[in-house]
């Protein structure tokens, strides 16, 4: 009997993360998360407001697929947090075929203008959106190529490569968090030259305007949906999802794969998007 795949899905306690996880789950994988929020309702944005989500729910999610779950605490600006994250995936499931690379730095910093950016404030950022990362790639590295197969997906942005439509607070976003971006969307091009002839599989994926629990709790959807069209993170759970486990997806391989064109385009999720 053969064996599941494990993948393991970091920051999905909500949105796009626990979407992908649970996708990969009813796929056939055994999935491994982590996040800051551990418990439903513990969630809360900086001004305080309730975010619906906790790791807890992303857990029983992916059980009712009738996949095995492991769940721990992770904290980017935290590296032992990280490493030890990757450690206990491979010390409970003895492999690692997927990494998908979700979790960002969520702090004041990312919507900072230029003026009020602090060498500080680009330390952290660069730890929390580049570094951490870097950091669960190396430590799953060894185990990804045991396979002949392994993937790895690194959730980027178009503010990598996209001039905002607007000022902070309109529908655009702060240089600091477009630079890690751009610096991350770097990293599974390098990747498939460095190690496809190994097996690996390394996709940057754009999700484009996706419409999460967090922004629907501090009212920031709006300000995007003036500018762009939005999808639901179970759109981009599902080219996820593509990625991983059809070979038609290696066309793709070291390239961005704008989530929700693909979708829409092969068709992988019916009933969207919704006909007019």
């Amino acid at each position: 009997m053969s064996r599941r795949p494990v993948a393991m899905v970091t920051g999905a306690s909500r949105g796009i993360g626990k979407a992908a996880a649970i996708d990969l789950a009813a796929a056939g994988y055994d999935v491994a998360v982590c996040a800051r929020t551990l418990h439903e309702g513990e969630g809360r944005a900086d001004d305080g407001a309730a975010i619906p989500g906790g790791l807890d729910t992303t857990v029983a999610r992916i059980e009712a697929e009738g996949a095995t779950a492991l769940g721990m605490p992770m904290d980017l600006l935290d590296r032992a947090s990280v490493e030890a994250f990757v450690t206990a995936v491979a010390e409970r499931f003895g492999t690692i075929d997927l990494v998908v690379n979700n979790a960002i730095y969520q702090g004041r910093a990312v919507m900072a203008p230029f003026d009020e950016l602090t060498d500080d404030d680009l330390h952290t950022l660069f730890e929390g959106n580049v570094f951490a990362q870097l950091a669960v790639i190396r430590a799953a590295l060894p185990h990804l190529l045991k396979q002949e197969r392994s993937t790895v997906v690194n959730m980027i942005s178009a503010t990598a490569y996209q001039d905002p439509p607007a000022k902070i607070g309109q529908g655009g976003w702060g240089m600091g968090y477009a630079m890690t971006k751009a610096a991350f969307a770097r990293v599974a091009p390098l990747l498939h030259v460095e190690y496809g002839d190994l097996g690996l599989r390394a996709f940057s994926v754009d999700p484009g305007f996706t419409i999460t629990e967090r922004m629907e709790a501090t009212g920031a959807t709006g300000q995007y949906a003036q500018h762009f069209a939005g999808a639901r993170p179970e759109v981009i759970g599902r080219a996820i999802r593509w990625l991983a486990t059809d070979a038609e997806s290696d066309e793709l391989r070291g390239k961005v794969v704008i989530a929700q064109r693909e979708v829409k385009r092969r068709g992988l999720l019916p009933g969207w998007p919704p006909t007019e």
